[in-house]
């Protein structure tokens, strides 16, 4: 059996690989919204494993990488920040890939796509006992070794000034498969309006280059309607929603309706 990852066979077909960000240190959060048949022609078929924003610390990237990875989607981490040990904890704890945020210049990128791969392609301390178990059919030993060189997903994200003004350079690193837009905080770091007339400019800026360098555009989603605007646009790696904003509108919603109120829709002004 190769070694593959549901998001990397996703990217392979014509479809945008949809996804959700997960803030909550919970398996059976993962597992309910994975489990079973999705009710659509689609799924999701990856997780942002949230260790930057969310409540999700390295102790819990075992148990949820397994959940995730056993549901048949890959779990990927978006590790605190672009440190050596900190990708390999998450690696060495079976993610799938990883995302790191703020990647301001190519030099980061570079040292981003070092950390993750072994030597001779990059200088990742060896030690996987755990990875393994997230990939079924994924043997220990050279299977895993050999295959995580390659297999591995590795996303920047680009929310920064400096990010947005290197990014054809960030794009054009070897060994970055993903550019990854952080829409809050790019508007945010560059003083402009989110939603507005320049800050879609720097959102296409960013997808551009990263298909002219052959690489996968992906952007975070506050909603389906959101999401599938971002579909329509070309973007290849989409995260549609978040677990606490979705348990909290559906909540006040059902709160809303027991109370004889009506509900009223509209797209979340964050996470």
């Amino acid at each position: 059996m190769s070694f593959t990852t549901p998001i990397q066979t996703t990217f392979q077909g014509s479809s945008p690989a949809f996804g959700f960000w997960l803030t909550l240190p919970s398996a059976g959060v993962a597992k309910t919204i994975l489990h079973g048949s999705s009710g659509s022609s689609t799924r999701f078929t990856w997780v942002l494993v949230d260790a930057e924003h969310g409540l999700i610390s390295d102790h819990h990237y075992y148990e949820l990488n397994n959940s995730i990875g056993s549901e048949n989607a890959s779990p990927i981490i978006r590790v605190p920040n672009a440190e050596e040990w900190m990708i390999k904890r998450a690696l060495d704890a079976g993610a799938h890939g990883i995302m790191t945020p703020m990647c301001h210049s190519e030099v980061d990128a570079a040292n981003v796509v070092k950390w993750t791969k072994y030597p001779p392609h990059g200088s990742r301390g060896y030690g996987p006992m755990f990875a393994p178990h997230s990939f079924p059919n994924v043997d220990p030993g050279a299977q895993y070794d050999e295959g995580a060189q390659k297999g591995i997903t590795v996303a920047v994200q680009i929310e920064s000034k400096s990010g947005l003004e290197n990014v054809e350079k960030i794009a054009a690193v070897p060994g970055i498969d993903v550019l990854f837009i952080g829409p809050f905080d790019l508007a945010l770091q560059t003083g402009v309006k989110r939603g507005g007339e320049e800050h879609e400019a720097s959102i296409q800026r960013i997808k551009a280059a990263a298909h002219a360098s052959g690489k996968k555009a992906a952007i975070f989603c506050t909603d389906g309607n959101d999401a599938q605007k971002r579909a329509q646009q070309g973007f290849d790696m989409i995260s549609v929603t978040t677990d606490v904003g979705v348990f909290r509108n559906a909540m006040l919603g059902e709160l809303k309706t027991a109370n004889g109120e009506t509900v009223q829709g509209g797209s979340r002004d964050g996470y």
